[in-house]
């Protein structure tokens, strides 16, 4: 299996910026959701991984998928399959 933390992108390739720390409501036990189920948009490390996991290993791919999550993918869009969904229904729709 690849560790898509290794991928393209690397942290100090982000775009944008993220708190140093876990955001307020992103604890799985009190969601009683698994982490690997909701993305959160504002942990860079979910950014990363996910954005390196759906590149393809391109930077240029990876840099774009950061944009769309942050700049236009709708709040109500959290599940990864839907967020991929999301992103190939949306792609050509953005730079």
């Amino acid at each position: 299996m690849t560790d898509h933390r290794l991928g393209p992108m690397k942290q100090g390739d982000l775009q944008f910026s993220y708190p140093d720390g876990p955001t307020d409501g992103d604890d799985p036990a009190r969601r009683a959701i698994p982490d690997s189920v909701l993305l959160n948009r504002h942990e860079w490390y979910e950014v990363l991984y996910s954005c390196n996991s759906w590149s393809g290993g391109s930077l240029a791919t990876a840099l774009k998928c950061e944009r769309l999550i942050q700049r236009h993918l709708p709040a109500d869009i959290r599940s990864h399959a839907a967020v991929l969904t999301w992103l190939r229904a949306n792609w050509a729709s953005y730079r």
